[in-house]
């Protein structure tokens, strides 16, 4: 076989869809696209686009939920702090996997991680005047960086490429010492690499951090997902790596979608360092005429202003979840390890018909299989690998889109199925025979 799709089917539904530039295509638009094709042709595609958990939600959480209604939780409003067994279970649950301590209080119940990066990202650029901009460790989740368009934050952004290990630390200090910065972003395990930075490198965010006084944004949306480590066991070591051992200016993000596949219900938890929580700002007091004390301002006048709190019951789900895997009945390392297993495969067939891992290694090690894995070709930038790859009807999107200076794509293990790894190895191979090295 050739091609599945011709440029000309591929260039028309792009055009049908309003995408200008496929190339530099969003998630979105790549998502729209693929759906068209396949809609049209009825031919299936192999769909590496979007970051959508791949398994079934989590039963605990969905009978919780469904008891929370039961009991007539839907006829009030939930605070706007968020409901105590949630912030309870949260303090539990980062201690139990992170062995931080973190206080209920501080442990803030968000709908998504995306609206915890939302709301911190004003708390922190307007605690202190002149501190305004905020720098990614790239690659990165590019709605974040949507998000600073909709508010008008500046960034900054550099690729962690040619930067790991101890080359991290005058590379992040360049930007620091400039005085602007307000906040740092990185995931760890990484969207879209997988590579996870390790404790040297955590450790110089964490000083470098405290000394310029930026507050570490870390979202933990893959939570124990380096499977390469016995992560996952309650109060057992090793625990998960973190920034919040080397600064107190940190918020940890941490998102149900992935670890219990409970993406649908939009709940995640945005986890405040104390002694941040308690810091008072004059700016924040005189923007919002309260007290300017971090915590409350960043609950009561920014969270609540941006989604009313989250939905009651998807708290309760999310607590009963967190206390069942705090007390072992729930094995989420393990539900989720199917990611892993796919990842094996797929990386397998690519790079056995000359593809590339781009981002292979961490500091000490080779990169992991889990959620994401990134690929390159020779020849090809990330652009136009991602419409060869259309043609052949696989979607992915190009790295360019995340910040990385590498060219490639980002795959997604999500939505792969038993049935399509044949017909990915097939395409592939003829991918291969088409764009000899």
């Amino acid at each position: 076989m050739s091609r599945v799709f011709s440029e000309e089917q591929v260039s028309s539904v792009a055009k049908e869809m309003k995408v200008a530039d496929l190339q530099n295509a969003t998630i979105g638009d790549v998502l729209l696209v693929a759906s068209r094709l396949e809609e049209l042709t009825g031919i299936p595609f192999i769909r590496m686009d979007q970051g959508s958990p791949g398994l079934p939600a989590n039963r605990i959480g969905i009978e919780a939920e469904k008891a929370a209604l039961d009991r007539g939780v839907g006829a009030q409003y939930p605070a706007a702090a968020g409901v105590a067994e949630l912030k309870e279970a949260a303090s539990r649950f980062v201690k139990a996997f992170i062995d931080i301590d973190i206080s209920p209080r501080a442990c803030l119940p968000t709908t998504g991680s995306v609206a915890a990066s939302f709301g911190a990202f004003i708390a922190c650029t307007q605690r202190i005047p002149g501190k305004d901009k905020v720098l990614f460790i790239d690659p990165g989740f590019p709605i974040q960086k949507s998000q600073l368009r909709i508010l008008g934050i500046g960034w900054e952004w550099f690729d962690i490429h040619d930067f790991r290990g101890q080359a991290l630390r005058p590379k992040l200090e360049s930007f620091l010492e400039k005085g602007d910065i307000a906040a740092i972003v990185y995931s760890n395990p990484n969207n879209p690499a997988w590579i996870c930075l390790e404790e040297e490198e955590l450790q110089i965010i964490g000083e470098l951090a405290t000394r310029y006084d930026a507050v570490v944004l870390e979202d933990q949306a893959y939570f124990c997902m380096d499977f390469r480590h016995a992560f996952g066991r309650p109060y057992t070591a090793p625990f998960v790596p973190t920034v919040a051992r080397y600064t107190d200016n940190y918020i940890l993000m941490l998102s149900a979608s992935k670890i219990f596949s409970y993406a649908g219900q939009r709940i995640a938890l945005a986890c405040v360092s104390d002694k941040l929580f308690d810091k008072q700002y004059p700016a924040l007091a005189q923007r919002y005429e309260d007290s300017g004390v971090f915590g409350p301002t960043f609950i009561a006048s920014i969270m609540y202003m941006i989604t009313s709190g989250c939905t009651a019951t998807t708290q309760y789900a999310m607590a009963e979840m967190l206390n069942r895997s705090v007390s072992g009945e729930i094995n989420f390392v393990e539900d989720v390890r199917e990611y892993e297993r796919r990842a094996r495969r797929m990386k397998q067939i690519f790079t056995d018909n000359g593809f590339t891992i781009v981002y292979d290694r961490d500091v000490t090690q080779r990169v992991g299989d889990g959620f994401f894995f990134t690929l390159g070709y020779p020849g090809m930038t990330g652009g136009e690998l991602l419409c060869e790859l259309m043609y052949y009807g696989v979607s992915s999107i190009s790295l360019s889109t995340t910040g990385s200076d590498q060219q490639g794509v980002r795959a997604c293990t999500s939505r792969m199925r038993e049935e399509l790894y044949p017909i990915l190895e097939e395409r592939m191979k003829a991918f291969r025979e088409d764009h000899p090295i």
